[in-house]
């Protein structure tokens, strides 16, 4: 599979070097794994703030590519999606997958061994049995009132 993120001519181990708000518009896109978690419908207890995973995808997720098929234009069908960024990581990290770089740059912990930055194939993501891949159901498909009983348990896969 193609990578769409470009990883080309970015400094070795940038991450470990520049904090989250020093990282370039690339250098940041580039965290990404591609695992598909964060197009997930999630559920938040409102008591205890615990948000829990589903295996209910976003309408716009594709789970052969563990993409937002309309990624550019992701807002024009889904208003609410959030577009996450040094500037407000702090208030949605915490419903961010427990394996996504973001989530553990922010935490202060680095980057599982499968990350395709330190692979070097966007694939090991999906050969650590961490992503998404074949694994969702459409959220048209399943009732809101349904989601419950798609809760998956997390982290899936090697979080090394």
């Amino acid at each position: 599979m193609s990578d769409p993120i470009n990883r080309s001519g970015l400094a070795p181990r940038f991450w470990e070097k520049k904090k989250l708000g020093q990282m370039t518009p690339q250098e940041w896109e580039a965290l990404c794994d591609g695992c598909g978690k964060c197009c997930l419908n999630k559920l938040e207890d409102e008591e205890t703030g615990e948000v829990a995973l589903t295996r209910v995808a976003c309408r716009l997720f594709d789970d052969t590519t563990c993409r937002c098929a309309q990624y550019s234009i992701r807002h024009q069908f889904v208003p609410e999606c959030i577009v996450l960024k040094p500037s407000n990581i702090d208030e949605h990290a915490y419903w961010m997958p427990e394996t996504c770089a973001y989530r553990r740059l922010y935490e202060g912990r680095g980057l599982p061994d499968w990350h395709p930055l330190l692979t070097g194939t966007p694939d090991s993501v999906h050969d650590a049995g961490v992503s998404m891949q074949h694994r969702t159901v459409a959220e048209f498909e399943v009732s809101e009132d349904d989601w419950e009983d798609h809760i998956i348990e997390e982290p899936l896969g090697d979080t090394r």
